[in-house]
């Protein structure tokens, strides 16, 4: 697992645990950098990850919160790495949206 990954778990897993309350900001990316003993890139590539499954919101300046939907997140992460497996294994968006669609329910 790429080191933003695990930082992005990392975050995950305090925000699902209630160490971080949805609304609540979080420390600014350098400082969680430093409390995690990475670079500062890191963290806000994770930052990032964690903003396009919904985890947490950047707003203007560095201020970081939490949206309040881990839960989002994690289905988040699980069809991302659905869309990547359909991908290597050819199967374009339009066959896999079918797909999910024939799911019963």
């Amino acid at each position: 697992m790429l080191l933003h990954d695990q930082v992005a778990a990392e975050i995950r897993r305090a925000i699902l645990d209630g160490e971080a309350r949805p609304g609540e900001r979080l420390p600014q990316a350098r400082d969680l950098a430093a409390e995690l003993g990475v670079n500062t890139n890191t963290v806000l590539r994770a930052l990032r990850a964690l903003r396009d499954e919904g985890v947490v919101e950047m707003g203007r300046g560095r201020s970081i919160r939490v949206s309040g939907r881990p839960d989002r997140g994690a289905v988040a992460v699980k069809l991302k790495e659905l869309v990547e497996v359909a991908r290597r294994h050819g199967v374009g968006r339009d066959d896999l949206v079918a797909m999910i669609e024939r799911l019963p329910r």
